[in-house]
């Protein structure tokens, strides 16, 4: 079901995330739309109410009551199982598929299982962190992962250098990232692109994991199947346990047909093993150039993008300034960077998470929660995500990113003068072409913005 469309007060323009219903019973209705909203998402804020480029977010607490001094709301209060399944999904999807190619990248680096269960422990810590501080500071479902295309990009490079000055390389990329963020200029930048080819590109991002749903019927029917028509019936029947109907019911066919092969040898605490940075020129241009750009362009742009598409305000300098200062404290232990996610952030924005977008941020908390325990036993509980079938992952974040892919079409077409440069985002977004090592996501925009150039010879700086 469509989520509420809310009018935007000043809380929410100040970067606190959609601000706090009058009634926040799970059985109220919802408010009435102000105006057109995507499928998905909130109704877009009056850009009259936008924050200032060097505001961040701001502790006003939620609407005033009788006594104008309505407390803030708590996690207690806001708590929601649909909202922490969400973030659950989130990490099974993150460490069933992308931890993949940091492993390939430990590999190429000749890394003992120390040094690789440190990385393990790293990213993990840190995205945990980086998740529940900034959803709880901003009560936005902010989700941090770390960068899959730098892990892709470490993969052909990273066994020329020596260990610590790739560490070395580590800590300057994430110190370069912190920099332009914090002084807002990767935010103007953002604010410069239309809000249709914003919603594009997040719909590019997401075609394949929609058809992945289907892609999957080929090789087990039974699997796919069953989770697509769980996921169906549970929107007629429990709209917000449709996922996890889904995922019980996928778990359970997967057992049925022999399809799980999870084996935990030992369980144990992950020990972090610290690797003193050192700089060379060759690591910082062979590596630390390309992961800043790769990190910026391919996770963060799409990152920001989702959680505006879904009607939030997010204060880029706070977000992308945070995650890459802690992308430089962690890098030692091999961390390569921690950033916004785009497509498990997509799944955590949704209707499906909660059909209220102010009690969204739980699925954040959530998320980072399921990431500090993975990254504090490591490999042992990467072997279970490992066990389950890759058809059952795919099928079940198809299936959890349905509304939020139905939202990004909606805002792409949403106005006529804007549709043929979202549609020219779209394309090349989903064609999933990589050129200089930057993946399609930025290329999207690139050619996006161009092709709104080209049609209507200007820009319209977004509040």
């Amino acid at each position: 079901m469509p989520g509420p469309s809310t009018p935007a007060t000043d809380e929410w323009a100040e970067g606190n995330g959609p601000p706090e219903p009058a009634e926040s019973s799970e059985s109220a209705a919802p408010a009435e739309p102000s105006g057109p909203s995507g499928p998905s998402g909130p109704s877009e804020p009056a850009e009259a109410s936008g924050p200032t480029e060097a505001s961040g977010p701001t502790e006003a607490s939620g609407p005033s009551g009788p006594s104008g001094q309505a407390p803030r709301p708590g996690l207690a209060r806001d708590l929601s199982l649909s909202a922490v399944l969400a973030g659950l999904v989130a990490v099974v999807v993150s460490y069933s598929g992308p931890l993949v190619i940091v492993l390939s990248a430990a590999h190429a680096a000749h890394l003992d299982a120390a040094r690789t269960g440190s990385w393990i422990w790293a990213i993990s810590i840190g995205s945990g962190l980086t998740c529940i501080a900034l959803s709880l500071r901003t009560r936005m479902p902010v989700i941090t992962a770390w960068s899959t295309p730098g892990a892709a990009l470490l993969v052909t490079s990273i066994g020329s250098y020596a260990y610590g000055d790739v560490i070395g390389a580590f800590v300057v990329s994430g110190v370069v990232i912190a920099l332009i963020g914090l002084t807002g200029v990767f935010g103007r930048l953002m604010r410069m692109v239309p809000g249709a080819v914003v919603s594009a590109m997040l719909a590019g991002i997401l075609l394949s994991f929609g058809t992945g749903v289907f892609t999957s019927l080929e090789g087990t029917p039974l699997i796919a199947g069953s989770v697509l028509l769980a996921y169906l019936l549970g929107r007629r029947l429990l709209p917000r346990y449709a996922v996890l109907i889904a995922l019980v019911v996928g778990v359970l066919c997967s057992a049925a047909t022999s399809r799980l092969h999870i084996r935990l040898d030992h369980v144990g605490l992950v020990q972090p093993v610290f690797t003193a940075p050192s700089v060379s020129v060759a690591s910082l241009i062979g590596i630390a150039v390309p992961l800043t750009l790769a990190t910026l362009a391919s996770q963060n742009a799409p990152g920001v993008a989702v959680l505006s598409a879904s009607g939030y305000r997010p204060d880029d300098r706070l977000l992308v300034g945070s995650t890459g200062l802690v992308s430089a404290v962690l890098a030692p232990f091999g961390s390569h960077a921690v950033n916004l996610a785009a497509i498990t952030a997509a799944i955590c924005t949704g209707p499906e998470a909660h059909r209220d977008p102010r009690r969204r941020y739980v699925a954040g908390v959530a998320c980072g929660a399921f990431y500090l325990v993975v990254g504090a036993f490591g490999s042992t509980l990467v072997a279970f995500f490992a066990g389950l079938p890759k058809e059952l992952v795919a099928a079940l974040a198809g299936v959890a990113l349905f509304g939020a892919l139905s939202a990004g079409l909606t805002g792409a077409v949403k106005e006529d003068k804007d549709r043929e440069a979202a549609l020219v985002t779209f394309l090349a977004t989903a064609s999933g072409v990589t050129l200089f090592g930057i993946g399609s996501a930025f290329w999207g925009l690139v050619l996006g913005m161009t092709a709104h150039l080209v049609l209507n010879g200007r820009l319209v700086r977004r509040r």
